[in-house]
């Protein structure tokens, strides 16, 4: 069940709709401890002063900034509080804009909003004017003392928080050497989108693609502590990049393809 990490109202011009934040995503990853080899003992790190190289209590820790190499320029707890950003309660729309005409590597991190009971219908509201409009809102948000922009996002029946990069944080494709400009064999081009029609869906089932590498692994630890042992595992070679036949390689691809179809078997007709 979800539980609420924040509770505010989301607003823009003097419509208020008060919600509750909670998170739209959990990890799935294992953890491991480090152990030591010869004998499972818990592995400690201690904090060691690189000057006088004894232990450091936690009370006798500083943060630093390295403005030069070694130099550093010290700030403390009061620093950081006089820079703080304002912490409010709200989420302050500040534009709309359609969601095509932001990169998608802004989006780092979702939230789900839920209304409560006094602000269900401004909250529909909101939601189908942005999916009607087919926009997205510019948010500012400030969460455990955090500014951050944020796009606020129609997902079915729910509105959705995305925590947004900023734009110094994107690394630009200046310096990349990336194809564009040439133009492309109208064959391949035909060949390419057959292809990719032969492959497409109506809908994207996210159960149709399990995690293998957790499952596997947890497979492994259950045979490790019951005693089994399991097949080995061959690796696949590593495939080396070759000039190949462009055209070819796509013919052969959407021949395998109907191929792959014509074995599925077919359903008899009048079956129920």
């Amino acid at each position: 069940m979800a539980r609420a990490i924040w509770s505010g109202s989301i607003s823009f011009g003097l419509v208020t709709i008060p919600v509750k934040l909670s998170t739209a995503v959990r990890s799935h990853e294992l953890s491991f401890h480090m152990l030591h080899a010869k004998d499972e003992g818990r592995i400690r790190f201690e904090r060691i002063c690189t000057v006088d190289g004894k232990p450091v209590p936690w009370d006798e820790i500083v943060k630093g900034y390295e403005y030069e190499k070694g130099e550093h320029v010290v700030l403390t707890d009061a620093d950081f509080e006089r820079i703080d950003p304002e912490v409010t309660h709200t989420i302050d729309i500040l534009e709309f804009v359609a969601l095509e005409k932001i990169d998608p590597m802004f989006f780092e991190q979702p939230y789900y909003l839920e209304p409560t009971k006094q602000g269900r219908h401004a909250y529909a509201l909101l939601r189908e004017t942005l999916e009607d409009a087919g926009k997205v809102a510019v948010a500012r948000i400030v969460l455990r003392t955090k500014e951050s922009i944020a796009a606020l996002k129609p997902s079915g029946n729910a509105l959705v928080l995305d925590i947004m990069r900023w734009q110094n944080e994107i690394i630009e494709r200046a310096d990349l050497d990336l194809p564009g400009g040439e133009k492309l064999p109208a064959a391949e081009l035909k060949m390419a989108k057959m292809l990719v029609d032969s492959m497409s869906v109506e809908e994207f089932e996210p159960q149709k693609f399990p995690n293998r590498y957790r499952d596997e692994l947890l497979a492994l630890i259950d045979a490790r502590i019951s005693g089994r042992t399991l097949p080995k595992v061959k690796k696949a070679a590593l495939v080396r990049g070759k000039v190949v036949n462009l055209m070819d390689v796509l013919e052969r691809s959407l021949k395998s393809r109907r191929e792959q179809k014509e074995m599925k078997p077919r359903r008899k007709r009048g079956a129920a």
